[in-house]
């Protein structure tokens, strides 16, 4: 059971309560990676529908990443000498990490999608090994990411990085592999053991057949090879013929469309609402009071299906409703090491370079999130997994260095910080603790959990000043904007407030 009992009975009906400060950057913390201060704002006093709205349609009309120089190289455009070949990939897959984390932390839901569905359509670049297959892999990923799921199941599975990943590219007529039409079923449309049986992954595998030509040189594209391809009758979910790949799409959206529908929906929902989707056991053709997960969840699947599986109106129905933008849907999900870092790096809007996103690159590894390298077919599990703990220790201390990077390389940038979501009082006002409320109910989901922790968090920001300079009435006295060493009292919050178990969460 997860630690965060899933209290929520808001409905899907709009929410059209004005957002505030709290609900916005909710939203951009679920939709994107976080937002800076000015973003934020512009969003309070907005509508949600609206809001919502804009970023869906950004997202879907947003162009995919430009492709790079060596998109569609294979062993042939590398050095002949091993050492030199191993070096440029190394440096293109590098590159293309980079390229790839300023998407993250630019492109807001596209990219927030198609990271998510890299941890659903599962590839592991150590696996196969190639750059190219790489680029084409995130390519379908971004160009789908807010598309028709139909589609998407189709285009993703032809993908070279799939075919390789799964063994599809060794899937001959006389020898069957069933990894792919297995995890099809299992991960990636119905779930494991739900409206399938294991015949039906075995005549699947048939089905699927034939893309097996590799050609003579390595890293080169996988092709269609109708001679190894089975051509005999197959019965696929209750249907029988001689089935191919098209097919094998086209019956399982027929055949089993509700079940995909749920399947994906909780997917959605504990991705971006609450990690904890049950709340009871599932009963299916069962009831549910209003609000209930799993109601919300059967509402969203018939969105899904009668949309014909389009993403849009999915995440448009959720994102606008009251159950999403419900307080108990708030600070209940534990971040990423991406969501932790890239989050920071938005909120603050401290100056970054690509040295900065390499770093994370390698704290993220660390942390157990390596970028294109899930951790198996299963993908990251999330959540609770996060923070066990190894992992927090290397959490607290990361994100202090970063943090530390920033106060070196520009202390004045955490001045300009705190006068962003002080405003006015930033400049007149000579008490540090309403100073440092907002600096900390901006960067915690739902602030601190009491008057004693927020004590605790207003001494680490007064710092060892005298108190006098904070009593005004003489020419000393202190605000954020004039007295000299208020960086580093903003950067001290900061560091504390890192270290608290409501800065993990979003």
């Amino acid at each position: 059971m997860e630690y965060f009992v899933n209290c929520n009975t808001s409905t899907l009906a709009p929410y059209n309560t004005p957002l505030d400060r709290t609900k916005a950057a909710h939203l951009y913390r679920r939709l994107g990676f976080s937002a800076s201060v000015e973003t934020i704002d512009q969003a309070v006093g907005q509508n949600a529908g609206t809001l919502v709205d804009n970023l869906i349609n950004q997202a879907v009309a947003m162009p995919p990443t430009t492709a790079p120089a060596w998109a569609d190289w294979n062993n042939s455009n590398y050095p002949a000498d091993d050492d030199q070949a191993r070096q440029v990939r190394r440096a293109q897959l590098e590159e293309w990490r980079l390229t790839y984390t300023n998407a993250l932390l630019d492109n807001n839901l596209r990219d927030r999608l198609s990271f998510f569905w890299s941890n659903h359509f599962v590839t592991e670049i150590d696996v196969y090994n190639c750059n190219s297959f790489l680029y084409h892999y995130i390519n379908c990923l971004q160009r789908n990411s807010l598309g028709n799921f139909r589609t998407f199941v189709s285009e993703i599975g032809l993908t070279d990085a799939m075919l390789y990943y799964l063994d599809g590219a060794y899937n001959n007529g006389n020898n069957p592999n069933e990894n792919y039409a297995r995890e099809l079923y299992e991960l990636f449309t119905l779930g494991e053991g739900n409206a399938y049986t294991e015949e039906d992954i075995i005549e699947t595998a048939k089905a699927l057949t034939g893309y097996v030509e590799r050609g003579e040189i390595g890293c080169s594209p996988v092709a269609f090879d109708a001679e190894n391809f089975d051509a005999g009758s197959k019965t696929i979910l209750g249907q029988t013929g001689n089935w191919g790949y098209d097919d094998v799409i086209t019956i399982l959206f027929e055949q089993r469309a509700g079940s995909i529908a749920r399947f994906i929906c909780t997917k959605f929902y504990e991705f971006f609402v609450h990690p904890d989707s049950k709340r009871e056991e599932y009963n299916p053709g069962g009831t549910y009071p209003p609000g209930h997960p799993q109601g919300i969840i059967n509402e969203l699947a018939d969105t899904f299906v009668a949309n014909n599986f389009e993403i849009a109106p999915v995440l448009s129905q959720l994102f606008r409703s009251q159950h999403f933008f419900d307080d108990e849907s708030i600070g209940v999900i534990i971040k990423s090491p991406y969501d932790m870092y890239l989050n920071t790096l938005k909120e603050t809007g401290f100056t970054y370079t690509d040295t900065t996103l390499s770093e994370i690159n390698n704290y993220t590894r660390l942390l157990g999130q390596e970028m294109f390298d899930p951790f198996d077919v299963a993908g990251w599990q999330r959540d609770r997994s996060w923070i066990n703990t190894n992992f927090i220790i290397g959490r607290w201390l990361t994100i202090e260095t970063i943090l530390e990077t920033f106060y070196q390389n520009n202390n004045e940038q955490f001045r300009a910080f705190g006068l962003s979501l002080t405003g006015n009082d930033g400049l007149t006002s000579n008490n540090p603790d309403v100073i440092a409320r907002p600096i900390i109910d901006f960067i915690l989901p739902k602030g601190l959990l009491d008057d004693g922790e927020y004590e605790k968090a207003y001494a680490a920001f007064r710092s060892d000043i005298d108190p006098t300079y904070y009593e005004g009435g003489n020419d000393e006295t202190w605000t954020l904007a004039t007295w000299m060493t208020a960086p580093f009292q903003v950067y001290l919050l900061l560091q504390y407030l890192a270290r608290q178990p409501e800065f993990q969460l979003k």
